[in-house]
């Protein structure tokens, strides 16, 4: 098989197995009596990242060839949700979790484990690429992009496979036993990470390199941190982890505000499509953030790098604000709509111009550290923060009744809009892209 099939399989697996669980596990955890510690689980990812790819990057760096630590970490993330998996189906469908410290002590570990995945998948094709003669700036963007199908296709999947009292089914109309409202995402997620681990077994060797000593502060990146010395690196690494703050709302929170207007009076607004396939509508969002990479280019060209970042902050104004004026039925899921394909531009064109930013901005000697910084201020601090922040208010405006999430979902997306709009504008008024000379 072509290499490169082979690799953009892997990134299919990856992604697939995050897929399974990340934007509808709220909408099980409701009716498995957490539902108010959503936010804590989408935290939980935000903290794990703080520490665990680096450590599992200094092992694929030093004693296990990175393909072959990638498989482990996803022979132990698949057993523990498959753990996850147990305890909901000991349970069964609707109802409470028994021992609900376990279920969070399993979840957590299997977290744990995946999360330095995303940066092992990528250090195994990077290497087997550049091994065997591949320009990996040309030829990995499209084995990449292969993930973002595998996350899709384990939407759609969990949104409609149906098991119910041993019938397998699929369909988008109303049912309490569509994987996404059960214990069975977390089985699709653990056996797609078990899966990935035989696979890895059929995946070139990726040689160790031997690599010159470095300090204990090199070694665990924190060579970056003097980068704040300088007021604009400051600056954008602190803008930074307040935009991380928005990363992980609509993941925790989307699926359980659109699956609540099941419980509608109105009955064109309950048993609506976009009402009960949740997952399904939200998988545009992740189609959206495909596309929206192919045209950062060109907007980098046209407006520079501040233009981009403004457009990305401005993009969660219009994600929350979508959210909060829209409903399932029309014309109102078209809003919903909106709010999804503006993710795209809200997601990428923050992540992926604030990485160039870094890349671009940076003496090479902290480069691989500055990137590491980056993603522990976005995804690891700041979506820790902004998550638990996001939980509270949450909690505060709506609560669960008969399985669903309701409550004054207005003020809660139109808060998190707010926010967003002050983070932008306070960006564009503090923030010079240009270095100043010397």
């Amino acid at each position: 098989m072509n290499l490169k099939v082979r690799l953009a399989i892997l990134n299919f697996l990856e992604f697939a197995v995050w897929g399974a669980y990340l934007t509808c596990m709220g909408n099980y955890l409701g009716t498995a009596g957490l539902g108010d510690n959503i936010s804590w689980f989408y935290a939980i990812q935000g903290i794990v990242s703080i520490f665990m790819p680096t450590l599992m990057g200094i092992i694929a760096d030093k004693y296990i060839q990175p393909q072959r630590l990638l498989g482990i970490c996803h022979l132990l993330a698949g057993g523990f949700m498959l753990g996850c998996f147990y305890l909901g189906y000991s349970a069964g469908v609707g109802n409470e979790l028994p021992n609900k410290g376990l279920f969070i002590a399993l979840y957590t570990l299997s977290v744990a484990f995946y999360m330095p995945t995303l940066a092992l998948s990528n250090t195994t094709a990077f290497t087997i690429l550049k091994d065997n003669g591949y320009d990996t700036v040309k030829d990995f963007p499209p084995i990449r992009v292969l993930g973002t199908v595998g996350f899709i296709a384990t939407m759609w999947f969990v949104n409609c496979a149906t098991l119910d009292n041993g019938s397998f089914s699929f369909t988008l109309g109303q049912s309490a036993y569509k994987f996404q409202y059960t214990y069975m995402q977390f089985a699709v997620s653990g056996i797609l990470s078990l899966v990935l681990f035989l696979y890895t077994f059929s995946l070139p060797s990726c040689k160790l390199v031997k690599k010159k000593a470095q300090s204990l502060a090199e070694t665990l990146g924190l060579t970056a941190f003097k980068l704040f010395k300088t007021k604009r690196m400051a600056l954008f690494f602190i803008f930074s982890a307040l935009l991380g703050m928005c990363l992980q709302v609509t993941n925790g929170y989307a699926g359980p505000f659109i699956t609540s207007f099941q419980g509608s009076a109105d009955p064109a607004v309950a048993t609506s499509f976009a009402a009960n396939n949740a997952t399904l509508l939200t998988s545009i969002s992740q189609i959206s953030e495909a596309l929206c990479i192919l045209m950062i280019p060109f907007f980098l060209r046209k407006v520079g790098i501040k233009g981009v970042m403004l457009m990305s902050m401005f993009a969660w104004v219009f994600r929350f604000g979508f959210f909060g004026v829209g409903n399932p039925a029309m014309p109102g899921v078209l809003l919903f709509i909106l709010s999804c394909i503006v993710y795209g531009v809200a997601f990428d064109f923050f992540n992926v111009s604030g990485a160039m930013f870094v890349d671009q901005e940076c003496n090479p000697s902290v480069k691989a550290s500055a990137q590491g910084l980056f993603m522990l201020m976005t995804n690891g601090l700041g979506a820790t923060i902004g998550t638990l922040a996001a939980g509270e208010i949450v909690n505060h405006f709506c609560s669960w009744q008969n399985g669903f999430l309701v409550g004054d979902w207005k003020a809660c997306w139109f808060i998190f809009s707010a926010f967003a709009l002050v983070v932008g504008v306070s960006f564009w008024l503090v923030f010079d892209a240009k270095k100043k000379e010397a």
